[in-house]
């Protein structure tokens, strides 16, 4: 019996966020709206989704002693996230600067701060949370070698999930647990070396397969996701919603996808699941602020 549905090892960020009518070029100023501040990062982003569904959910992330970390760690507890792991001190909080166009789409620049102080001794001193865990998901916000430790210190049977954001080269121990490995066009160029990826997503899952992951979801946005397992690539339809803002969106669906695999749901059920949560999402402003819950989710 698992305590935990799904834990996330991750970042733990404050965003700040500003709208613009378009972003800056190269040497340029332009004029934004007023500051506004939330709870962010990829790692509390996912865990807060997860909870906010109904997943029983726990964190393993590194914030700050400082009204940043205290703001993370309040938006935790109030989506119901068992926060035991989260750690506190070393260094400040991550800050994330965001900037949204009036279409919803958004740049980010992110100071790791307390992010970068996650280590592989943190990993290790968890262990009862990994065994507790029945799926445990990661992104790159996070120390590579962090990633590498939580692969190593996985329990037999428990799945990992993957997003590799911001995307890099992925040693083959981690690409090899992967199930699945979960991209968009974006990362998937990178971890594909760019010209050779192929224009299609089905290209590009082929290829992401071949350097070693179980499985495969490449997120298509507006237009749903494709997942291949190896026996064959299969599309799924999202939703179509007028978007707000795109922050945070693809930690949602990530988030739904890892927690519905615990449940049994096959890769395409999961992620035509994730889909309608990643649309959700987009509907309203901010990213921890704008996670569905189930009904939520089953109105659409």
């Amino acid at each position: 019996m698992y305590d935990y549905d799904l834990l996330v090892v991750g970042s733990a960020n404050a965003d700040l966020v500003i709208g613009v009518e378009r972003r800056p070029g190269a040497g340029e100023t332009v004029l934004g709206s007023d500051l506004s501040v939330h709870p962010g990062g990829k790692g509390a982003n996912q865990a807060v989704a997860a909870a906010r569904l109904g997943a029983r959910t726990a964190l393993l992330a590194r914030v700050g002693d400082d009204g940043h970390g205290r703001l993370l760690l309040d938006s935790l507890r109030s989506a119901g996230v068992d926060p035991a792991g989260v750690l506190v001190g070393g260094a400040p909080t991550g800050v994330a600067l965001i900037t949204v166009d009036p279409s919803g789409d958004n740049s980010i620049v992110v100071s790791p701060g307390a992010n970068a102080r996650l280590t592989p001794a943190d990993v290790r001193a968890a262990e009862g949370l990994l065994r507790a865990s029945r799926v445990v998901s990661a992104q790159l916000e996070i120390p590579l070698e962090t990633v590498e430790e939580v692969v190593r210190a996985l329990p037999s049977g428990t799945r990992f999930v993957l997003n590799p954001s911001p995307p890099r080269p992925l040693p083959a121990q981690v690409l090899a647990a992967c199930d699945p490995l979960i991209v968009n066009e974006h990362e998937a160029r990178v971890l594909l070396g760019g010209a050779g990826a192929g224009e299609e997503p089905e290209d590009w899952a082929r290829g992401l397969l071949a350097l070693g992951p179980r499985s495969v979801v490449v997120t298509l946005g507006a237009e749903g996701a494709l997942v291949h397992d190896g026996s064959g690539a299969t599309r799924v339809a999202s939703v179509k919603v007028d978007a707000v803002d795109t922050t945070g969106a693809g930690d949602a669906f990530t988030a739904a996808l890892a927690w519905r695999l615990g449940t049994g749901a096959s890769l395409a059920e999961a992620a035509g699941y994730a889909a309608r949560v990643g649309a959700a999402a987009v509907t309203k402003p901010g990213a921890q602020e704008s996670y569905p819950t189930a009904e939520e989710v089953r109105a659409l």
